[in-house]
């Protein structure tokens, strides 16, 4: 008698997800990026116009005839250029304020990392504790302890508030914890090295994407910052370029002169092409670094 052997079953394919978006997604990205966009293109059409055009034309279109040239002459020679001062002072106030909070938080984040101390879990989770403190809140202390230690209307008193960052240190002490083996450091400490060969010549390259991140954070918190100029710098020669642009504002429209709309405008778009270098320039370190800090934590 022979037997037969019955066929295997047919396994019918499983379905495989449909490539590209739905119709309600792209609706919704076309609505995030319609968003995310139409600002900064009425930036980009508004510094071709004149004051009169800006009130009295399409404000997404361009007008004809163009003022930019005229736009950019203002905004470079009013105030005996006092723009371009600004500028400076810009880059400097958040380029010293993200090296310092490198540092300062590179080496927080090593103590915490390669130190067992009483009360080091306390002490971190306090300092992890202030990020809820609104920056306004500490306005007023900083502006007493500037006065005290005489540092008003100077570029430290913007510059010394910024290098303490406890995100700063949070992201550090991850980058240490992960990315730098205690076997190495006891290694180096039998070879003879100190902390600060340890800290300096084996431990930064490990965390270099979290200090770039850390860095990049500093210098756009810097850049912005406009509360604290405010309220510690009355010398217009020491203005960022947020509080200098904010004081034209408000000069030229309570002063009876034809009010700088569209040359602030201008002013404004200069403004952010210092971030967007930086972003782009350090790109791949930031991401990197963010991710490997959501992976660490």
């Amino acid at each position: 008698m022979t037997l037969s052997r019955s066929a295997p079953a047919q396994v019918a394919p499983r379905a495989r997800p449909r490539p590209g978006f739905t119709p309600l997604q792209l609706l919704a990205l076309a609505l995030f990026a319609a968003y995310s966009l139409l600002p900064l293109w009425w930036v980009l059409v508004t510094i071709f116009k004149d004051n009169g055009q800006l009130f009295s034309t399409f404000g997404l279109w361009f007008a004809s005839p163009g003022h930019l040239a005229q736009n950019w002459h203002t905004l470079v020679t009013r105030d005996d250029g006092i723009f371009l001062r600004w500028l400076l002072n810009s880059v400097l106030y958040a380029g010293a304020s993200a090296i310092g909070s490198m540092f300062v938080s590179a080496a927080a984040g090593y103590a915490f990392s390669a130190y067992d101390f009483r009360g080091k879990n306390a002490l971190f989770a306090l300092i992890l504790a202030t990020i809820m403190v609104p920056g306004t809140a500490l306005v007023l202390p900083l502006f007493l302890m500037m006065q005290k230690l005489g540092l008003l209307n100077t570029s430290w008193a913007v510059i010394l508030p910024a290098l303490v960052s406890p995100f700063g240190l949070y992201l550090m002490r991850l980058f240490w914890d992960a990315g730098f083996p205690r076997e190495l450091m006891e290694a180096a400490r039998i070879d003879g090295a100190g902390d600060w060969t340890i800290f300096r010549q084996l431990g930064l390259p490990l965390v270099r994407g979290g200090l770039v991140t850390v860095g990049l954070f500093a210098f756009v918190g810097a850049w912005n910052n406009f509360f604290l100029p405010l309220v510690v710098i009355n010398r217009s020669e020491l203005f960022p370029l947020t509080l200098g642009l904010s004081v034209w504002n408000q000069t030229s429209s309570s002063s009876g002169q034809e009010p700088l709309y569209t040359v602030i405008v201008l002013g404004a778009l200069v403004s952010i092409l210092p971030l967007l270098l930086a972003f782009l320039s350090l790109g791949r370190f930031w991401q990197g670094g963010l991710s490997s800090g959501a992976v660490k934590g």
